[in-house]
């Protein structure tokens, strides 16, 4: 990219089709990559994928709410040139500067869609997608979902199954699957932890006469993936996360599994669980002065940063923390989710997803313009 080009607002060519043009500018975590193109992927619409390379020491503009381009590297990054977008869909603070740029370059008719938790306040904003964990206010502009957006559906599932099943076919059924995650604020997945949790889907799956299909993920801490190996009896696949794994079971896990187990530090894996529409059971860790669940007696492995965590949840800036009870309080509400070692009764009522809900107001702001 060869720097601003503010002299060209003029260019507005609509997007293929008369649908409206659309750039996704990724973010810099996965789960928040995953969630963009989940929803641009949902609208149906033709969408650029912008990539960003961000310099590291440059938080003034993002801080101070600017709109510039001072926090990315211009000439290792996608390029940002006429025809400019309709819609600009993104996550992450880095971010945000980005996007208020592209809107002034298209004379302010680019409607921008952020994810998650922004740094701006609403109003910045045509529209936020968030979850509860973030504490947001209401506003007329922030769209408060359960759980986050994914990209689970019925197909990919149905793709998966047929990969997968025969690969699982030798463990007897029902096979049940767990989903690690890992250190998440002032929780902890450690050795003791990890191993609390092995001896209760161990014993689930020999109560039912079934077997572990269990997977780590990127934040799976090596110690606590042995210790829970180390608890495990029953007929087991594990799968040990690798980065780039075109071999990744974790969809087909989703697809294949019975019964669903996930480590509750993880909303988009727990998002991603509920969408398979099977039970889902959350896994608690402890934590200080936070538990997940109190009174279950969850074991706490040490970890000084989940105690400072846990001292900027009491004493801090709320924007600077968050609150991931807050969505499994939500999702135990509505009946997507039993604690491990409880029953699972599935709520009866149904209405729109989190995705459909998202694309609806997203299409909203397209509906009512001039």
């Amino acid at each position: 990219m060869n720097g601003p080009v503010a002299s060209h607002r003029q260019s507005r060519a609509p997007a293929a089709g008369g649908a409206p043009r659309v750039w996704l500018i990724s973010a810099y975590r996965a789960g928040e990559r995953s969630q963009i193109l989940a929803l641009a992927e949902a609208l149906g619409w033709p969408f650029e994928l912008k990539e960003l390379s961000y310099r590291k020491s440059e938080f003034r503009t993002s801080l101070f709410r600017g709109s510039d381009l001072r926090g990315i590297r211009l000439q290792q990054s996608s390029r940002l040139e006429p025809p400019w977008p309709d819609l600009v869909i993104s996550a992450g603070m880095r971010n945000e500067p980005v996007c208020r740029w592209i809107r002034a370059q298209a004379g302010g008719q680019t409607r921008i869609v952020h994810i998650g938790r922004p740094w701006a306040t609403p109003e910045r904003f045509d529209l936020v997608i968030t979850t509860p964990q973030y504490r947001l206010p209401e506003h007329p502009r922030v769209l408060q979902n359960s759980a986050t957006l994914h990209r689970v559906t019925a197909t990919r599932l149905a793709e998966a199954a047929r990969v997968w099943e025969p690969e699982f076919a030798d463990l007897p059924g029902p096979r049940i699957a767990v989903i690690l995650g890992g250190n998440s604020g002032p929780y902890t997945l450690g050795p003791k932890a990890a191993a609390g949790i092995a001896r209760q889907v161990n014993r689930m799956a020999q109560q039912r006469g079934g077997s572990l299909l269990v997977s780590s993920s990127a934040r799976t801490p090596a110690r606590a993936l042995s210790a829970f190996e180390r608890q495990v009896s029953v007929p087991c696949f594990l799968y040990r996360w690798r980065p780039d794994d075109s071999a990744n079971p974790y969809f087909g896990m989703l697809a294949v599994g019975d019964e669903l187990v996930v480590t509750a530090d993880s909303v988009s894996m727990l998002s991603e669980a509920c969408a398979t529409g099977k039970p889902v059971y959350m896994a608690a860790l402890g934590g200080y002065g936070y538990p997940m669940r109190p009174g279950a007696g969850s074991e706490v492995d040490f970890r000084f940063t989940a105690l400072t965590y846990s001292w900027l949840m009491r004493f801090g800036p709320r924007r600077l923390s968050r609150d991931i009870r807050l969505v499994q309080q939500r999702l135990l509400a509505e009946g997507r989710v039993a604690w491990l070692g409880d029953a699972f009764r599935p709520a009866t009522a149904s209405g729109p997803s989190d995705l459909e809900r998202a694309v609806e107001r997203v299409r909203q702001l397209f509906s009512s313009a001039g």
